[in-house]
């Protein structure tokens, strides 16, 4: 039964006292611990909500230093821990030293059991009032924004990241490898914002030629040049109470940075061949796989372009770093593309969800649709098989944690995500796959702030 029962810690150098206070508080599992080591070795092995320490603590039992040194490390070592100290009459000012370190509360000693009782439960009703606020916050990592799939902390954290950004009137800059997502997020961005009800236009930079390039930003007017046989509005001009989606902004020729600039300084634009300046009012977001600090160190970018667009700078990480998003996505793809192929559901093999792990991904998700796409069309029956896929084995390095902590938190988490994406989201196979009860994989999942779907 201690399993269920919340972990409370006695720090207490008399076993007498120890003894009365273990059976004072038979509603808890109780641990105790009679010096800062084994107090310290307590917090790692049970990481206690709640604990309830004398300051009188060997080697200076008559004394509060090593009390004092303790609650220190306790609070470094688990800053959430609620710390209750024990004093003497004579006790209040090391009391209040103890709050003022950070220490939950103080009671007198002898102890009052009904009255202690009272202090802990307050205390375990704070700290569980703190952690479900906790895994609220978490819980709205599951961002609303459309076209965006994902389990991964990192990627989670930068969809509230864009939450935050939407309804500013802030211009984006979106870095990432080629393949990430970098158009869906911005169209996320116009999604979410006040300007949601009118135009979203984008343009590629690297996919129009240099010599047309400019009217297709600005427009022309008629007669401006050879074949412009009527007045015509560019993008930018076309997107005006909207977002303006500059793709692969690092490919704009300089003379066009120049132009950029100015209606981004001024906000009107000129026409080519047209002597009228016209306002426009767009929100700027901009996307690129380059690195433009570096090219503004070479001079092949212009360093006031560059800080005009990066008001808000977002870095979209590979997919080969989204954990758990690999498998997550292969079976959204592979559900999109069986309905759109009027294929018969497919599954994938367990070599098959291996491959797609161990791969690099050096294209990302646009990779990773192509590949999907190619698998359930190449599939003979109801599975797909790695060979389906065309994939070299994978040979992607893992960081490793760096304590044991950590290793244990991110292992456990990592398991959790990886089964759920396996298991297409059914948390019942999740579960089976981890050798765990269905209530204790809700349990680890509320502990994780990992949802149920996405």
């Amino acid at each position: 039964m201690s399993q269920n029962k919340p972990k409370l810690l006695i720090i207490e150098d008399d076993p007498g006292l120890q003894k009365q206070l273990r059976w004072s508080f038979d509603a808890y599992d109780v641990v105790v611990a009679d010096d800062r080591e084994s107090a310290l070795a307590q917090i790692r092995r049970h990481e206690p909500a709640v604990v309830t320490m004398d300051l009188g603590l060997p080697p200076d039992p008559d004394g509060s230093t090593e009390g004092l040194a303790t609650l220190q490390q306790i609070l470094a070592l688990a800053p959430e821990t609620r710390v209750i100290v024990l004093t003497g009459n004579q006790d209040r000012a090391n009391a209040v030293k103890a709050i003022a370190l950070g220490a939950y509360d103080f009671h007198q000693k002898p102890p009052e059991p009904e009255v202690l009782n009272l202090v802990i439960q307050r205390a375990f009703f704070l700290h569980n009032l703190q952690e479900e606020n906790r895994r609220m916050s978490s819980s709205q990592a599951d961002s609303p924004m459309a076209g965006v799939i994902s389990r991964d902390p990192g990627m989670l954290k930068l969809c509230r990241s864009i939450e935050k950004v939407a309804p500013t009137s802030a211009s984006v800059m979106l870095l990432g490898e080629s393949g990430t997502g970098k158009e869906v997020l911005a169209r996320a961005v116009h999604a979410i914002s006040p300007r949601a009800k009118e135009r979203f236009v984008a343009i590629n930079c690297a996919a129009i030629p240099e010599n047309l390039l400019e009217s297709e930003l600005f427009g022309y007017e008629k007669g401006a040049f050879t074949g412009a046989a009527k007045q015509t509005k560019g993008k930018v001009e076309l997107a005006h109470g909207g977002t303006f989606f500059l793709d692969e902004v690092g490919d704009l020729p300089m003379a066009l940075q120049a132009k950029l600039l100015r209606f981004l300084q001024e906000r009107v634009i000129e026409r080519i061949g047209g002597h009228e300046e016209i306002a426009v009012d767009v929100r700027i977001v901009c996307a690129t796989h380059q690195k433009l600090k570096e090219l503004c160190s070479t001079g092949r970018f212009r360093e006031d372009l560059y800080y005009r667009l990066s008001e808000i700078v977002v870095t979209i990480p590979p997919l080969r770093n989204r954990q758990g998003d690999a498998a997550l996505l292969a079976h959204h793809f592979k559900n999109k593309f069986c309905a759109q192929e009027s294929r018969p559901t497919l599954h994938f093999s367990q070599d098959a969800i291996a491959a797609i792990e161990g791969y690099a991904w050096p294209g990302n998700v646009r990779e990773m649709e192509n590949c999907v796409k190619r698998a359930v069309i190449m599939a003979d029956g109801p599975t797909i098989v790695a060979d389906d896929l065309g994939l070299p084995e994978g040979d992607t390095p893992v960081e490793e944690p760096l304590n044991l902590r950590q290793v244990r938190d991110e292992a456990e988490q990592g398991a959790i995500v990886k089964a759920l994406a396996r298991a297409d989201g059914n948390i019942v196979k999740a579960s089976e796959m981890l050798g765990i009860s269905r209530p204790t994989m809700y349990d680890l999942m509320n502990r994780h702030g990992i949802k149920s779907s996405t």
